[in-house]
């Protein structure tokens, strides 16, 4: 019996790709941040007085990226036009499964102040944000994640313990004052042979109170806190939490995410590990540098920390209201040098290559498209041992096309790092 999937294509060469930088005010400034490193050049040097926040390399039309190379045909062409004229080189299954486009959307970020309180919706409730207010939900599709942190990075993410929010509602009267009597009175009251459903019921009733009080009563509240953590540190230790607070009303004064942020499990992510984020999670990036892969999408709904619009009976309604501390992902190794990050969605994952002096690593073809970023290092790239090789340095991103075996090699005295994002490989088993 014939087999009746089509042969590999031949191997194309790698395609240079020049990709946009978002320049939020949360950002890094400067040459202190990451994705101003990576996305200069000498005839394009930083500005020290602008942040640069995140650099978005995929086809997702608020940012998307362009060809660097004859590909391209010596005019601006957009990858994802290139991609709607070369489907091959998605491979049949992905472009079976997402319609001739990138799954996936790969960034870096650095942040200096913290993004705010945010969920992304699932797919369903996408598409109906979407079709109601389009030019506030730009896509769609959901948008799960995953951050990689190059540098110490911190986070909120999801609900904390029931244990812990007792103790917050003990010792912390002034949120205790904004969730109300009743509402603080059920969550001290949940025993071991609660129902999940009711512990939920409970923590949606008293977070959603918190989120939705008036701007007086937060502002008065904040006060309070303030006050009282200023004093009490003069005779006490103040928690890391409290610490936080007071971090996070400087950079947001009078702002209900302030108060907000008792509610969540605060992670300090170290170099090399990670988290993934499912569709209706909490959570907020407070500062450091990672590499972020999702879903192809920008929704994002906001209710705390932030000038931008807030959407804070979408957010409330959205929300699971697990409490479980997320998942902490160190990367499995592959091959030698390259460790491969694996979440539980299809659209993506992400492989890191740290690659020694003089060595060589052989990325093996897969049936899917990749898209390459040489975060530090000098090196060369090489599709197949009957093309050139092409030098590589620190920023080059490569669109690497299905089927197509890829070599890196180190030049020069450093290590070549270099991270990969591609489709999960569970999906095509």
């Amino acid at each position: 019996m014939d087999d009746p999937s089509p042969p590999p294509p031949p191997p194309s060469p790698p395609l240079r790709l020049r990709c946009a930088v978002q320049h939020y005010e949360w950002g890094l400034r400067g040459d202190a941040s990451l994705v101003a490193r990576l996305s200069s050049s000498d005839a394009d040097e930083s500005d020290p007085a602008r942040p640069y926040a995140e650099l978005w390399m995929g086809t997702h039309p608020s940012a998307p990226s362009t060809l660097l190379t004859s590909a391209s045909g010596g005019g601006e062409l957009l990858l994802r036009e290139w991609l709607a004229r070369n489907p091959s080189a998605l491979g049949p299954a992905v472009a079976a499964r997402w319609g001739g486009d990138l799954p996936f959307l790969f960034k870096v970020l650095s942040v200096a102040k913290a993004l705010s309180i945010q969920a992304h919706p699932d797919k369903d409730l996408a598409e109906v944000l979407h079709a109601l207010r389009p030019a506030t939900y730009r896509d769609g599709n959901h948008k799960p994640e995953m951050a990689i942190a190059v540098t110490e990075f911190r986070v909120l993410c999801g609900f904390a313990g029931i244990e812990e929010l007792k103790d917050v509602l003990r010792t912390v009267p002034e949120v205790e004052d904004l969730v109300g009597p009743e509402n603080a009175a059920k969550i001290l009251s949940v025993k071991e042979y609660y129902g999940v459903n009711e512990v939920k019921s409970n923590l949606r009733s008293a977070f959603t109170k918190l989120m939705t009080a008036s701007k007086d009563a937060v502002s008065e509240a904040i006060a309070k806190l303030i006050c009282r953590l200023n004093a009490e540190s003069k005779v006490r230790t103040l928690t890391e939490k409290e610490h936080l607070v007071l971090l996070l009303e400087k950079q947001y004064p009078e702002d209900v995410g302030v108060l907000s942020s008792f509610f969540f499990n605060y992670i300090k992510l170290s170099p090399g590990e990670a988290l993934y984020i499912g569709a209706n999670e909490p959570h907020a990036y407070l500062s450091g540098e990672c590499i972020e892969c999702m879903a192809t999408s920008d929704n994002v709904v906001r209710a705390g920390l932030t000038p931008k619009y807030r959407d804070v009976q979408t957010l409330c309604s959205m929300l699971t209201y697990k409490q479980v501390f997320p998942e902490i992902l160190r990367g499995v190794p592959v091959q030698p040098h390259v460790r491969r990050y694996t979440p539980p969605f299809d659209e993506f994952e992400v492989d890191c290559c740290s690659l020694p002096p003089d060595e060589l690593v052989v990325i093996s073809p897969v049936p899917g498209p990749s898209v390459y970023l040489v975060m530090s290092g000098v090196g060369e790239i090489q599709v197949d041992s009957m093309t050139d090789s092409e030098k590589s340095k620190q920023g080059d991103v490569f669109f690497v096309p299905a089927y197509t075996e890829v070599k890196f090699s180190a030049l020069g005295p450093e290590c070549m790092q270099l991270y990969r994002a591609g489709v999960n490989s569970r999906f095509f088993s």
